[in-house]
């Protein structure tokens, strides 16, 4: 398939659902910024050699190769004639980071084999190729994982790592120019054929629209870099992954498609930490299409009202990408945006540097209490195996403790795996908790027992298909100093923490040096502060024919209405959305969005903004503190 040009400009008066926030272009600043901003990228490693993309290349031709003969040989086993034979055909696509060009040294490559209508996913795909692969010796740690909910092959092909999937179309014959982008393709197939084309028509939909293809990737590359330092990539255990990300850093640069990467850096911020979830991230209107496929449509599919942070794949059958993300990842990812923000207008004003933005979340000195997951198995096939289930059902748990203690007890899973070098085959993981701020002073003394929520959420992992009896999995509550030390770099504990202060450790907003913002025993005066603002901002009302603009002033706060309900919110439904909290009335229209009267906060369809920007620091008796009584039980037993 051929890759789109660097701009998509020329081809469309406009890119998107709506006009955009900003046609304006960069100031010198912006350029100097910019250039820094790419000089970080690469000192951070994040582009790889010539001679590893040559072997990219070198792989995925040569993975090209064995489908084909493995579609040939396949045929003729069947009894095919040799004319048909000599026809049949295999293809190897690309998408995911690879195909949108941000992918870093080391990363897999996602792949995708469409086969014709004979060659079978159980029985050929997963059996056949499997055995042809298993006796290639460039290829290691081969896996196949054919009951997940998109079946896929994993190895090393050479030393790449490689996830193939795979769509047996209904095509007798798979031609070498065969576009998947089509409708048409969807005919006659299967649900997880549905779902392993998706990856590849999304990730080429996403390429065309984006104004300019080069500055989407740069600002990916950024995201991906900041998110993951931050703790929050990884869409298994309820954040965003890969092609959320793209998607979020796609609309933004529809809604400012002159900007440079630094510059769209600093919108993400802004414009996601007033968004007003669960109003949709889209690129592009939802198609119905012609084939009667399920696609997202919270008018019609109550699940679908039930998602807290939908972000909606471009191509037809629109999907929610994002549907693992719990009330616990979410909030995490708010205080994220929020920080983000105060960081780049902290950039902008010369006050902080991209260092500070980037600077990696110190997971085990955020909380005071923690959950860790300890698994094992007998062999590295067998703990590959285990993991892959364990890690599909952390997210569950999560869940599980906010269900059971009524969202009083929050989780901050972290998204990743520790190893103790002394122990092989066995894995660790942790969770941060963390009590629920109320404003009932007895409430910070309630005592959790989560002893059944553990035990429930150790039956659903026994429920492995391929459990063995070496399997093991234990949960127990552990504190910070109980932290073990081979989660740290170099296994080396870091000092502790100030202790002291009175405050929580990880505040709601990391603040800056130099901010003004409030100290704690100012709040009332910031409260106040934020009334009067508020007050301020009512009298000023903007009419809906002002212009739009969130660029006007170096800091970048002020905003002006204009089409808000069209150019943030993303809503091409009409009509009304339940949620969970206060509901959304007229969704995508233009109305404000229902919020508690406690809430200091102004709504614009589909964001809400604190006026000043100011989080109070909570106390720690308040917020965090030791939870007394957490209690779990010893291992179940399959």
């Amino acid at each position: 398939m051929g890759s789109p040009g660097l701009s998509n400009q020329a081809t469309a008066a406009r890119i998107g659902l709506s006009e955009p926030i900003s046609t304006g272009g960069p100031s010198e600043f912006d350029v100097i910024k910019t250039r820094e901003l790419e000089k970080f990228l690469v000192d951070a490693g994040l582009y790889e050699s010539h001679e590893e993309a040559i072997a990219r290349e070198e792989v995925l031709g040569r993975l090209d190769q064995i489908v084909k003969t493995w579609v040939k040989n396949i045929s003729r086993a069947k009894g095919y004639n040799e004319s048909i034979v000599q026809e049949a055909n295999a293809k190897i696509f690309t998408f995911g980071s690879y195909r949108l060009g941000v992918h870093s040294p080391g990363a897999d490559i996602d792949t995708l084999c469409v086969g014709p209508k004979h060659a079978t996913r159980n029985e050929d795909f997963f059996g056949e190729l499997y055995r042809m692969l298993v006796e290639m010796p460039e290829v290691q740690e081969l896996h196949s994982v054919s009951e997940a909910h998109v079946p896929v092959m994993k190895f090393k092909f050479n030393g790449v790592s490689v996830d193939l999937l795979y769509a047996n179309v209904s095509l007798w014959v798979i031609p070498e120019d065969l576009d998947i982008s089509q409708e048409s393709i969807l005919q006659n197939v299967d649900d997880k054929t549905v779902r392993s084309l998706n990856g590849c028509r999304v990730t080429d939909q996403i390429l065309r629209l984006v104004p300019n293809i080069q500055t989407f990737r740069t600002t990916l590359r950024c995201m991906r870099l900041w998110a993951k330092r931050r703790g929050v990539y990884s869409n298994v255990t309820g954040f965003l992954g890969g092609i959320n990300w793209a998607l979020l850093v796609a609309r933004i640069c529809q809604l400012y498609p002159n900007a440079l990467p630094s510059m769209l850096v600093s919108r993400f911020f802004r414009v996601y930490n007033l968004w007003k979830w669960p109003n949709p991230v889209m690129l592009c209107p939802i198609e119905q299409g012609s084939l009667g496929l399920n696609f997202w449509d919270p008018r019609r599919n109550h699940k679908d009202t039930l998602h807290l942070m939908p972000i909606i794949t471009p191509a037809y059958p629109c999907m929610n990408s994002s549907y693992n993300v719990s009330s616990s990842t979410l909030r995490v990812m708010t205080e994220e945006f929020q920080r983000g923000k105060e960081i780049c207008e902290a950039i902008e004003a010369n006050n902080a540097s991209w260092d500070s933005l980037f600077e990696p979340f110190a997971f085990f000195e955020a909380y005071r209490n923690y959950l860790q997951i300890d698994i094992a198995a007998e062999t590295a096939e067998d703990l590959m195996n285990w993991k892959g289930w364990v890690e599909s059902r952390i997210r569950w748990l999560t869940l599980k403790i906010e269900r059971d203690t009524n969202g009083a007890l929050q989780c901050h899973p972290y998204p990743g795996e520790f190893s103790d070098k002394s122990k092989p085959n066995y894995h660790s993981y942790f969770t941060g908790l963390r009590r629920k701020q109320s404003p009932n002073p007895q409430a910070t003394t309630e005592q959790f027992d989560i002893r059944m929520t553990v035990d429930d959420f150790k039956r659903d992992v026994y429920m492995y298909n391929s459990l063995k009896p070496t399997m093991w999995i234990n949960v127990c509550h552990v504190k910070r100093k109980e932290i073990p030390s081979f989660v740290f770099p170099g296994g080396v504990r870091p000092p502790p923490p100030p202790t002291g202060r009175g405050f929580e450790i990880r505040p709601v907003v990391q603040r800056l040096p130099g901010s003004n913002s409030p100290q704690p025993d100012n709040a009332v005066t910031g409260r106040k502060k934020r009334k009067q603002q508020q007050d301020e901002a009512s009298k000023a009302a903007v009419s809906a024919s002002d212009s739009t603009s969130l660029d006007d002033s170096p800091a970048r706060k002020k905003i002006q209405l204009n089409n808000f309900a069209d150019t943030i919110s993303n809503s091409g439904f009409p009509g009304n959305i339940s949620s969970n909290g206060p509901g959304i009335t007229g969704f995508g229209q233009s109305k404000l969005i229902e919020q508690s009267s406690s809430e200091q906060t102004i709504n614009f369809q589909g964001l809400s903004e604190e006026i000043d920007g100011v989080v109070e620091l909570k106390s720690e008796s308040q917020y965090d503190g030791e939870i007394e009584g957490l209690k779990t039980s010893v291992p179940v037993t399959p």
